[in-house]
């Protein structure tokens, strides 16, 4: 079994990696928390030229018509980036749940907008900070359209569609709605990442189109995009362990290079521990993916609870590592703690994936 990318995927990294440092220096992602609106809309609309926002998306609707692997190898390095864009929510989430649920028409009204970036989506499920999204679901669905509220809502201010979960006599089901109706409310909110935005939207039977019923629907569309996004936080995870290698290296105390001293040492060694494990399940859990194995799953919930911890965890070792200067505004280890902490939470509170993943080990041994 090959366990390395291809030839052509490991091209489209140095590419992609090329054009980051390029175009998103950490500069460029310091201006855009300056603005009212961090969302950096040049940058968002080079990466669709790059094809970046398209990439599953068959060629028919605009899209590279590639796969999820590809997907993935993106994904790493927009999390070392820190890029201030939607990608998180709009490609791994709204896009891959039209691609899952979508009628024809519907695909042709939005893919090839989502691809050329035109278009901006996101995912709404969560109805409050202290609700999980997972059940009990509060807003509805009728003839009328849509009514109820979702919030937190990442990178609500700036979408343009918002794929939504409500109820439907009693069964949860997902819908597409266009943000730019009348009958939609947007309130933006304060957010611990500076580089995205978070808003909370309100519906009063605002008019939207349910995607398709069958069941497992929302669960197929969670385990993907907690697969892609477990790529996204290992980039990051991998570049706070980076820089706190390279800070290590570089400053000296009592003569020594603070890296020489075993304290430091455990530090980074216990990041990529963490990093590696992360790492391990994320490759298991895209494999799943494209090879439609009934593991799937199971692995991504894996790969989601080791992603969030290790990105976490590089990010707080990190700014130990860099010490006092971690703490201050010069460096860049708290945008990068910011990320970790929001990224973990974006599909969930991790502690109800854990149940998850424990519920679906016990179904799967009987």
């Amino acid at each position: 079994m090959n366990f390395e990318f291809s030839e052509a995927q490991q091209l489209m990294r140095q590419s992609a990696q090329r054009y980051l440092a390029g175009e998103c220096p950490r500069s460029r992602m310091r201006e855009s928390t300056a603005r009212a609106e961090p969302f950096d809309r040049a940058l968002w609309l080079g990466m669709a030229e790059m094809g970046w926002t398209g990439v599953t998306i068959p060629e028919e609707y605009g899209g590279l018509g590639l796969g999820h692997l590809e997907q993935a190898v993106i994904a790493e390095e927009i999390g070392r980036s820190l890029a201030p864009v939607p990608f998180s929510s709009s490609v791994y989430m709204a896009t891959e749940a039209i691609l899952l649920g979508g009628s024809d028409e519907l695909k042709q009204k939005y893919l090839p907008g989502l691809a050329s970036g035109e278009l901006v989506g996101t995912f709404a499920f969560h109805e409050s900070v202290d609700h999980s999204g997972w059940s009990n679901v509060k807003t509805t669905f009728s003839e009328r359209g849509l009514s109820g509220e979702k919030k937190p809502v990442m990178d609500g201010d700036v979408a343009d569609i918002a794929v939504v979960t409500c109820d439907v006599d009693g069964t949860r089901r997902l819908a597409v709605v266009n943000l730019h109706e009348t009958n939609v409310e947007r309130e933006r909110l304060g957010a611990l990442d500076l580089t995205r935005g978070l808003s909370s939207l309100s519906f009063s039977q605002t008019p939207a189109e349910l995607l398709d019923d069958r069941a497992g629907l929302f669960d197929t569309l969670l385990d993907r995009g907690a697969t892609l996004l477990a790529f996204e936080q290992i980039g990051g995870a991998e570049q706070c362990l980076h820089d706190a290698r390279d800070y290590a290296l570089n400053r000296y105390a009592f003569g020594r290079q603070i890296g020489s001293f075993q304290a430091i040492k455990h530090k980074l060694a216990d990041q990529y521990v963490a990093l590696e494990l992360a790492r391990s399940n994320a490759y298991y859990a895209i494999w799943t993916l494209i090879s439609d194995a009934e593991e799937f799953p199971v692995a991504a919930a894996a790969a989601h609870i080791s992603a969030c911890k290790a990105h976490r965890q590089c990010a707080q070792e990190s700014l130990h590592v860099h010490g006092g200067m971690g703490y201050t505004w010069e460096v860049d280890c708290h945008f990068f703690l910011r990320r970790a902490i929001v990224s973990g939470l974006l599909l969930g509170q991790v502690r109800h994936w854990k149940h998850s993943l424990v519920d679906k080990v016990v179904r799967g041994a009987h």
